[in-house]
């Protein structure tokens, strides 16, 4: 199945967050937290104004993200866990 978000939305395939701290402490699946990095999977065309003009997005498929924490709907697709997210929910693009 393939998925186009509409207008400012994205979907983001959220990267895993480390498994172990920096003094190599192995951090069990309850203490995670929460993905805040991603990779854009799609994106939609951009936001309309009231006169009709399209504003296109800062970001494009590839482009690896920041978000917050609670940002964003999850979907699942095709056994993928995804987020569905504003652009407005994105804080930068990670270079």
């Amino acid at each position: 199945m393939k998925l186009r978000p509409l207008h400012d939305r994205v979907l983001v395939e959220p990267l895993d967050a480390e498994e172990k701290t920096a003094g190599g402490i192995i951090i069990p699946d309850t203490a995670k937290e929460k993905p805040m990095e991603g990779m854009i999977v799609a994106a939609g065309n951009g936001a309309r104004s009231e006169d009709g003009k399209v504003t296109a997005l800062d970001v494009k498929a590839g482009d690896r993200i920041l978000y917050g924490k609670w940002s964003g709907t999850e979907v699942k697709i095709d056994g993928k866990d995804l987020l569905i997210m504003k652009e407005s929910d994105i804080m930068g693009i990670i270079e």
